[in-house]
């Protein structure tokens, strides 16, 4: 009779290649947590930057934003956001949509989604901080 220590809730091929029930383990998990931890150690610098914007007509914020720190630190923040918000997503959307079919079409637009965010945000930063 085997123990309860032994006793698991994995497949053999999951306990095997190491992955959960959603094919992706405790990488997705650690990902998620080294993303918020970027997100919060950037969130000071990134709060001065845009309280330094407010009252600022368009020249003024064009010349604080043209810093290479300011649009690297603005950069980091959002590559850190995009990342953390996909996978949030695609952890809900793995937990919640049962259909396979409508899963993998969600998991496609959500990776669509970031992916257009972040070349949006990056070429606004891009943009503002060449001044053109």
């Amino acid at each position: 009779m085997s123990s309860p220590s032994q006793k698991s809730m994995r497949t053999p091929l999951g306990r095997v290649r190491n992955h959960g029930s959603s094919h992706s383990g405790t990488r997705d998990h650690w990902r998620q947590r080294l993303t918020a931890v970027a997100m919060l150690l950037l969130l000071i610098p990134v709060i001065f930057i845009v309280m330094s914007l407010l009252g600022r007509n368009q020249a003024g914020a064009a010349q604080i934003l043209g810093s290479p720190v300011v649009a690297i630190t603005l950069l980091l923040f959002i590559i850190a956001s995009v990342v953390h918000m996909r996978i949030g997503m695609q952890i809900v959307i793995e937990d919640y949509v049962h259909d396979e079919k409508l899963k993998l079409v969600s998991i496609m637009g959500n990776n669509f989604f970031s992916a257009v965010i972040a070349l949006a945000s990056a070429y606004a930063i891009f943009k503002l901080s060449s001044g053109v």
